[in-house]
């Protein structure tokens, strides 16, 4: 099968091997395996996999193989800046074992493959102002996954209620809440996108704390949705 994909993990697997994660645009997640080629002129390079990668792919895919092989990989958008730029490694690290976790369920790309490849583009090709990319890249990423927040009921002093996902003036029967000063400021930070996310200054802590409740949103709504280890790098950043 030819098809567009990302790369998300790659483990090395022996000598001479890759195990790589991909999301990709016709089947989902997939896990594939590859041989190194032991010379510059083979075509499935180590290069190609790097995190966030961009690829045109022919998988060999058969029904119940938990890894299947790869028979041909090429770039698909050259990633010109996040595999060199520190900051944005440390967002990519980030993003991809998010995705890792985050899409073990979605068994077709679609259109949340093309918001994962237009949000990799955009980040790319920023040369500043991208401090809130993973809040932005996180909140509208639930609108594909069924779980965004329902703005309807938001009034000034409301509490978010994080399992259900909307406002209320009311204290539900669990504590997965935003008090009010916390859900004002999640209501910013919903309100931002791509293009508009500069225009909000947030201090470093209040990024790591909506970072903080973004992720428990996931815990609560993907099962065995884990802590993230990346995480405590990219707080340091964007200060």
């Amino acid at each position: 099968m030819k098809t567009q994909a990302i790369v998300l993990r790659a483990l090395k697997y022996g000598e001479s091997r890759l195990i790589v994660d991909l999301f990709t645009r016709e089947a989902g997640r997939l896990s594939v395996i590859l041989s190194l080629p032991r010379t510059s002129r083979g075509k499935l390079r180590k290069q190609l996999f790097q995190p966030l990668s961009l690829l045109d792919t022919d998988i060999d895919i058969r029904p119940n193989v938990q890894l299947h092989k790869i028979r041909d990989a090429q770039l698909l958008t050259p990633l010109n800046s996040i595999p060199f730029e520190p900051p944005k490694v440390a967002i990519a690290l980030f993003v991809c074992e998010f995705l890792h976790y985050a899409l073990r369920a979605e068994q077709q790309g679609g259109k949340l493959f093309d918001y994962i490849v237009n949000s990799i583009v955009w980040l790319d090709e920023r040369e500043a102002h991208y401090a809130n990319f993973h809040l932005v890249f996180l909140m509208h990423m639930s609108r594909f996954l069924g779980f965004y927040p329902n703005l309807e009921h938001y009034q000034e002093g409301c509490l978010f209620d994080l399992r259900a996902g909307t406002f209320s003036m009311l204290m539900p029967l669990h504590h997965d809440v935003l008090p009010p000063h916390e859900a004002a400021l999640a209501i910013v930070m919903m309100r931002m996108d791509f293009a508009t996310m500069h225009l909000y200054h947030l201090t470093r802590s209040e990024r790591a704390r909506l970072l903080d409740v973004l992720l428990t949103y996931y815990r609560l709504h993907l099962p065995s949705f884990p802590e993230l280890k990346s995480v405590e790098v990219l707080k340091e950043l964007f200060s």
